[in-house]
């Protein structure tokens, strides 16, 4: 039975796979949806003023790095739903694990911009002289922080993803021996 096993195996981790870039996409449309619709408009110290995603350079960085993500996810299942029933070469799973690592980093790298941002953001920065806006501009905050929370969820799953793609790819033998680089 164990060629049996390892079809069980290759079913789960391929369902595994389906369905932590459904979960993904799914975090991360939400994420871009919240911060590019995120505006508020309020009077401070009776100034008309406003908040949006595009005033500052890392929430757009934020919004961009979800949104490629997004379209990585969309062509990504297409392609693995479409190719599913073919023997592929281990060459385009080793390619597509690049593709998870590279755009598990981008999603990252936005949300550390963002969080950076909305720190900034909440508290200020006495060093420097610069106040805190969420006093002002609750709603853009709270929208952003649940963004911001949103795409960590993908980057999470994304590190998941990554972890059942490797270690479906190995070898039987191998998955519970370390791999030695020096030969």
């Amino acid at each position: 039975m164990p060629g049996n096993s390892a079809i069980i195996h290759k079913k789960l981790a391929f369902s595994a796979q389906i369905l932590l870039r459904i979960l993904s996409f799914v975090a991360s449309s939400l994420a871009a949806w919240l911060m590019i619709t995120d505006v508020d408009v309020e009077d401070v110290y009776g100034i008309q003023s406003d908040a949006r995603y595009n005033y500052i350079s890392a929430f757009r960085f934020f919004a961009l790095a979800n949104l490629i993500a997004i379209g990585f996810l969309v062509v990504s299942l297409l392609v693995i739903l479409f190719l599913r029933k073919k023997p592929l070469h281990p060459k385009f799973y080793f390619f597509l694990f690049l593709l998870d690592l590279i755009i598990g980093d981008i999603l990252l790298a936005g949300c550390a911009a963002a969080t950076a941002i909305g720190v900034v953001g909440k508290y200020g920065n006495s060093h420097v002289g610069w106040i805190g806006v969420c006093d002002h501009f609750a709603k853009f905050c709270i929208r952003a922080a649940l963004s911001i929370i949103l795409s960590l969820l993908s980057v999470i799953l994304f590190i998941i993803l990554i972890i059942v793609s490797w270690h479906s790819r190995l070898p039987s033998g191998t998955k519970n021996v370390a791999i030695d680089s020096s030969t």
